[in-house]
């Protein structure tokens, strides 16, 4: 049986048969008696994209009272849930997440604090996943921008899109319209500043990034 610690696009917390490339928290979330998740789905506003291998670390997922380790399919899904890499683990990519960041809201470099105060506005509407309007056309949206179309979240990469599915992505789709974006506002500005998130391999296959993925 599946722990309920995989996120979808959309930020929910489900129990579903997925691996994932990363790992990542919202605080502590879950009883470690019962390894299942309380009824809040955060604890704080620093909501974190971590590595699964860290200074050949092992941990018990949800065995203590620490941070709860919840899982992404990919960096795409991760960052469209409103998330951001995290500073310990994955230094380099948090800091040109930052670079990026700060360079698309005018070059003043933001704190860690600044970007999860920003990005929990942008990701939270009435404790309920905020959907923003997509600005522009869709083609120009940079790679790892996901959008909702009909009920089903997408990832766009080289020009096409890819269905998200409890399996993983599903074969790539040429769409012209979509409903809303699902990566926040600023992650996206981030994004067409030239930061680049570790993609699944089904997608970008030449992503320089450690096939290695966990199913806990």
């Amino acid at each position: 049986m599946h722990l309920q610690n995989r996120v979808t696009p959309f930020g929910e917390i489900v129990a579903i048969p997925q691996r994932g490339m990363l790992t990542g928290n919202r605080g502590i979330i879950h009883d470690p008696a019962t390894k299942t998740l309380l009824n809040r789905r955060w604890a704080t506003k620093t909501w974190l994209v971590c590595s699964c291998e860290y200074k050949s670390r092992r941990r018990a997922v949800m065995a203590g009272r620490s941070w709860t380790e919840l899982f992404f399919l990919d960096e795409a899904v991760a960052l469209a849930a409103g998330h951001r890499p995290c500073f310990r683990c994955r230094r380099e990519a948090a800091e040109r997440f930052r670079d990026s960041w700060s360079a698309a809201k005018g070059g003043l470099r933001a704190s860690a604090k600044t970007i999860d105060s920003v990005l929990h506005h942008e990701r939270i509407e009435c404790g309920r996943k905020r959907v923003h309007p997509i600005p522009g056309r869709l083609g120009a949206l940079p790679d790892g921008a996901m959008v909702v179309a009909s009920g089903s979240a997408f990832t766009l990469y080289s020009g096409q899109a890819h269905r998200w599915t409890n399996e993983g992505y599903g074969p790539p789709e040429r769409f012209h319209h979509a409903d809303g974006l699902l990566t926040p506002p600023s992650t996206l500005m981030a994004l067409g500043s030239g930061y680049q998130p570790v993609l699944h391999p089904s997608i970008a296959p030449t992503s320089e990034w450690p096939h290695h993925v966990l199913s806990i």
